[in-house]
């Protein structure tokens, strides 16, 4: 079984695994990285969101021999003591209900605001939208990314 090296969240982890697995596999089931959820399996729902090099990507979709060459950040990563500012907006909005999609729908906000640090509403709807959300909680959500968007901006 080959071995790979993966730099997540500023660590070098070294796993063995067949080349087709799952990253989502080897963050939940060989190394304890239980933030990133299994949603669909087939990269619809958003769920399973990390961010390779700072881009998002579904992680039940990407093989972990493709993984082993990129910079790989989970929500454990974002922010070492929870308090990156979209985490401390989803609870100040109180945006999860059953929070199953909260870290992939987290993932792919801290991602637009890397790039765009004061996006619109209509800017947030069209990142988020292949983030599903059973709940139906998606205004909260969008008030959340635009509460963080202030934080950021004011310190």
């Amino acid at each position: 079984m080959p071995t790979y090296n993966l730099a997540i969240n500023g660590k070098t982890y070294t796993v063995e695994a067949d080349a087709n697995t799952p990253l989502l596999w080897v963050l939940r089931d060989m190394l304890q990285l239980n933030g990133t959820k299994y949603g669909c399996g087939i990269a619809v729902c958003g769920a399973c969101t990390v961010h390779f090099n700072g881009v998002p990507v579904r992680s039940c979709n990407v093989p972990v021999s493709v993984a082993a060459k990129q910079k790989i950040t989970t929500i454990e990563g974002l922010s070492p003591d929870g308090k990156h500012p979209l985490q401390l907006a989803w609870i100040e909005e109180q945006v999860p209900q059953c929070g199953y999609c909260q870290t992939g729908q987290i993932m792919q906000a801290a991602a637009l605001l890397k790039r765009n640090p004061n996006p619109t509403e209509e800017d947030i709807v069209a990142e988020l939208q292949g983030n599903l959300c059973r709940c139906g909680t998606y205004q909260r959500i969008a008030k959340a990314v635009k509460k963080a968007a202030a934080m950021q901006q004011n310190g």
